[in-house]
């Protein structure tokens, strides 16, 4: 990580490492989601549904991919050393097949970060309380066909203003999701594209959607969080990027 790409950062709300994870591991990690859902890849005909969520994948190989030296140094650079949770394996896989049904979760949004006190729900507030990062694992070639994430460049710095009245105890994203696809509408769209191995390393805040996988090779993908090891007062005097950017624009 160096000044320029903290810029970049800065500037579009996420950085696309290139090969950050070994193509060894992204390949083992991607045989193992195969085993985990009972398919194969050269076995089209027994790809019946449109998507196959994953929960959560531990291991070895999944350790290694979450914990690649890049990223832990894109992690120590934009959260800091010491504020973030180390993962021991990721979840929340979107495993996205060709279909001709439209998915119903292709809704412009940012991500839950924390329960809510009874339990009902997750919330999210204005200064990411628990949510440090959005990370979106590629674990297969990924083209503008195959239902890769879109996400709206600089939407980062639409959303704190959204949140603030919503105030330290936050809010559930369906009660604010509106605004924010309102607030962030007048951004450029990019695709989060790629080949496995590439991570995109997203701020929490940016403003995100699914689309229909209109390709022919299947979409395998992790969209895990980055928990805080350290909750951020806004207004202590030394900031790292993620939360600088917070303060920034509210």
């Amino acid at each position: 990580m160096d000044d320029a790409l903290i810029e970049q950062f800065s500037r579009d709300g996420y950085l696309k490492l290139e090969g950050a994870v070994p193509a060894e591991v992204a390949a083992e990690c991607a045989g193992l989601l195969w085993k985990r859902i009972g398919l194969s890849p050269d076995e089209p005909a027994g790809w019946t549904e449109p998507v196959h969520w994953v929960d959560g994948m531990g291991g070895p190989a999944f350790e290694a991919a979450a914990n690649a030296p890049v990223l832990v140094d894109a992690f120590d650079t934009l959260v800091g050393p010491g504020r973030w949770v180390r993962r021991s394996g990721m979840g929340s896989f979107p495993l996205r097949f060709p279909h001709p049904v439209e998915p119903d979760d292709a809704g412009w949004h940012i991500e839950a970060s924390y329960p809510s006190p009874d339990g009902s729900q997750y919330l999210t507030n204005y200064r990411s309380r628990a949510r440090a990062l959005l990370l979106l694992f590629l674990f297969s070639e990924v083209s503008t066909a195959d239902a890769p994430t879109r996400v709206r460049v600089g939407s980062h710095r639409d959303v704190p203003k959204v949140l603030r009245p919503y105030g330290e105890a936050g809010e559930s994203i369906f009660t604010f999701a509106a605004e924010v696809d309102r607030a962030s509408a007048h951004r450029p769209v990019a695709l989060a594209t790629g080949s496995p191995g590439d991570v995109f390393v997203c701020h929490p805040f940016l403003v995100h959607a699914a689309q229909p996988h209109h390709g022919r090779t299947p979409r395998f993908m992790a969209q895990p969080g980055m928990d805080r090891a350290v909750e951020t007062d806004l207004g202590d005097e030394k900031l790292y990027p993620v939360d600088q950017l917070i303060r920034d624009f509210l």
